[in-house]
């Protein structure tokens, strides 16, 4: 009896692997995968080069673990188990207080000579604008929420303390730094982080903007907050697949400008140039993300390497300003706020861009005085910041 019964179980066993196979081979490949917001692997081209050296068989396994059929339900069951395991951190996400989930970033995943390399780059270009003397240069490195909502973290979860990174930025970049950290940590009890994505609010964005009003001498401006979606589901969701609360997105329009009822908000004379196209747009904001898993697009239409944005502001203190924004995606929510202070903003994304930075910054500088803005989370800035 126990024979049968273990010829059977193993009979089911291969029936489910053969028909999972099947399935595999018969299931076209995805290019895109919307729940992960990320492009999928692809079957990699064989070579014996790429065999002997290791790659080919590298590539393979992520293309095999990328368009395995049925992978979201998959990651799903899997966190399911971890979780009745008791584990508090699912593919490098904590599982937090009130439902969040936050990113994890741990001490031994910094390069040092990253680090060092980051920092030399931030003094080129500190010296850069000592020697044009034109505009005012500022740097924000904005702190995950592994470091300002440290309270919501499981017990003993260990995190990468980012201030002492900060604090070598300040003796590297000195005045030019702008910290909103200890801003931040005032408003932790607000959702200045959202709990499904690894970006700040707009509301935890608004914080910074009033730092860094502070530190530029401006006045801030007076905003309407709106509600454009109220299911937003981000990375570190997808990154797990568990089921918890979906975030709210908010705009803060400036009080001037006109709320229209497609979730847009246009001003007379605005114009939105992406990727040096001639062919511009009124609005920062682009409401056909909301039907979208990427909902964080909505902020000016997801990550371009190059926009040019001709405010429109009235504000007699925007008047022949330009500002030059090096950003990660943490500035697109950002940016908003800025447009009632500067007649021209140029947005620049290095992840997306492989030209000479300076030569960039001489061709639009040489139009007037121009403030150059780095923004970045400090997670994006260690790993991404490289120019040419």
């Amino acid at each position: 009896m126990k024979k049968i019964n273990a010829i059977i179980t193993l009979l089911l066993l291969g029936g489910i692997l053969f028909g999972l196979a099947v399935a595999d081979i018969c299931t076209p490949d995805r290019l895109f995968s919307e729940y992960e917001n990320r492009i999928l692997s692809a079957k990699p081209k064989f070579s014996l080069e790429k065999l002997f050296d290791g790659s080919y068989t590298k590539d393979y396994e992520t293309y095999v673990t990328d368009q395995f059929v049925g992978r979201d339900n998959w990651i799903y069951v899997k966190t399911v188990t971890d979780v009745l395991l008791g584990k508090k951190e699912i593919n490098g996400v904590y599982l937090a207080e009130e439902g969040m989930l936050i990113e994890k970033h741990e001490k031994e995943d910094i390069n040092p000579e990253t680090v060092e390399q980051r920092l030399m780059l931030l003094q080129r270009l500190t010296q850069w604008q000592e020697e044009k003397g034109t505009g005012t240069l500022r740097i924000m490195l904005v702190p995950t929420a592994d470091n300002i909502l440290t309270d919501k973290l499981p017990d003993y979860a260990p995190y990468y303390p980012q201030q002492e990174f900060l604090e070598q930025v300040k003796e590297a970049a000195g005045s030019y730094m702008i910290d909103v950290t200890n801003t931040l940590k005032e408003h932790r009890e607000e959702p200045i982080y959202y709990g499904t994505d690894h970006h700040w609010t707009t509301r935890g964005a608004y914080y910074g903007y009033l730092v860094w009003a502070a530190a530029m001498n401006m006045t801030p401006t007076s905003y309407n907050v709106q509600t454009v979606a109220t299911d937003f589901l981000g990375t570190l969701h997808s990154k797990t697949h568990w089921a918890t609360a979906p975030d709210t997105i908010e705009a803060y329009i400036p009080a001037v400008l006109q709320e229209t009822a497609d979730n847009t908000a246009s001003r007379s004379g605005m114009q939105v140039y992406y990727d040096f196209s001639e062919d511009a747009k009124d609005s920062l904001y682009e409401a056909r993300h909301l039907e979208t898993k990427n909902k964080y697009g909505y902020f000016l239409d997801d990550n371009h390497p190059f926009i040019r944005i001709e405010t429109g502001t009235q504000r007699e203190e925007a008047k022949g300003r330009q500002l030059f924004v090096i950003k990660d995606s943490y500035a697109n929510c950002f940016i908003p706020f800025l447009t009632e202070h500067y007649e021209t903003i140029y947005v620049l994304d290095l992840r997306y861009y492989r030209a000479p930075l300076f030569s960039l910054l001489e061709e639009y500088g040489a139009k007037g005085d121009m403030d150059i803005l780095v923004l970045y989370n400090v997670i994006h800035f260690i790993e991404e910041f490289q120019y040419y």
